[in-house]
């Protein structure tokens, strides 16, 4: 994937990676939106430090980009506490996980990205650790194999998963605080550009903001993405300043429309218009029209137009609403998803007196 297909997608990359630690909220004053949220996580971290003891084992579900690893640290910094992170695909045995077990110290934070990933025999080691802090590692195969208690510190365990369905019960059962968190409103985005362009020392009008909030799909990954790409443009071609001219300026060059959709997107609402007359088509054959793999499409593409009404997913395939239509400037016909059709006489609405 290009970098400016790149630029909507809600999963991190290798150049986030650093900008991202930059403008992170260190504290959870410092964490825009998700209220509910924060003043619950408020709560239980006040309530550990009162009493002196680690808080129960947290669970943050949601979509990617959404501030679940920003959270992660910020738990282990109200608790003043250090922070072990790793992620799900990482931990391939049992092995790697009692390592890592083992060297925490008393309260500190073990942050486990994609928890929903990590292998199963990992995941029986976890429940012991989580409710006793207490591992078995075993030693030596067959017969003759052993298994040796070791005690672990007490800890808390921050798991975050992007498909808190694929977690199984007795893993989800074990956390004692699970928060799901939303995608962003466009006020809060605006907040959130406002706060990052003070960072990166980046002068940014209230109308640029506004510009890049509305494109960025309510999520700050990718609004933080899109703001240092108009960063540049104003850099290279304006006077610096990220004011509305500028933002739609570059966003047209980088493809991002006036709902966020990336060339990719609208290739595949194009095809579905276009080729197949709005649809029903299967996964497959749209990848193939679009010139993508079927995992592309259904995990990078269709969440957000599913979410944004441009697509609908039925048993016989996927479906272009009459949004999609008019987003493509095209006049959806009758019978499309959204557009009125003349009603269809059921049973127990015909006049049974009529020949």
């Amino acid at each position: 994937m290009s970098e400016t297909e790149g630029l909507v997608s809600a999963y991190v990359n290798d150049a986030d990676r650093d900008a991202e630690a930059t403008v992170r909220p260190k504290r959870l004053a410092e964490f825009i939106a998700q209220d509910r949220v924060r003043d619950q996580l408020d709560l239980l971290l006040q309530g550990a430090m009162r009493r002196g003891s680690p808080p129960d084992h947290i669970l943050l579900s949601g979509p990617p980009g959404l501030g679940k690893t920003s959270l992660a640290n910020i738990v282990a910094a109200e608790l003043g506490a250090g922070i072990r992170v790793t992620s799900g695909p990482a931990i391939e045995r049992s092995g790697d996980l009692a390592a890592i077990l083992t060297s925490l110290a008393e309260g500190d934070v073990l942050f486990i990205d994609e928890i929903h990933r990590i292998a199963r025999p990992a995941e029986e080691l976890l429940y012991s650790a989580m409710e006793d802090f207490r591992v078995d590692v075993v030693v030596g195969k067959g017969p003759g194999a052993t298994a040796i208690p070791l005690d672990v510190e007490p800890f808390t365990l921050v798991g975050a998963t992007t498909r808190s369905g694929l977690l199984t019960g007795p893993m989800r059962d074990r956390f004692g605080f699970v928060a799901h968190l939303d995608f962003y409103a466009a006020a809060d985005l605006e907040t959130l550009l406002h706060r990052s362009a003070r960072i990166l020392g980046v002068p940014i009008t209230p109308e640029g903001a506004t510009e890049i909030a509305g494109r960025s799909r309510g999520t700050p990954r990718i609004a933080n993405r899109l703001l240092r790409r108009v960063r540049d443009y104003a850099e290279v071609r304006g006077d610096g300043v990220v004011d509305l001219v500028t933002a739609r300026a570059a966003l047209i060059v980088y493809d991002v429309d006036a709902l966020g959709l990336d060339r990719l997107d609208r290739a595949v609402l194009t095809a579905l218009v276009d080729s197949f007359r709005g649809g029903p088509v299967g996964l497959s054959t749209l990848a193939v029209a679009v010139g993508e793999q079927p995992d592309t499409v259904e995990e990078v593409c269709e969440p957000f137009l599913v979410r944004a009404g441009l697509l609908a997913r039925t048993p016989r395939g996927r479906v272009a609403t009459e949004a999609a239509w008019r987003h493509l400037g095209r006049t959806p016909p009758n019978g499309i998803f959204g557009v009125d059709s003349p009603p269809v006489p059921d049973l127990f609405s015909l006049d049974v007196d009529q020949p």
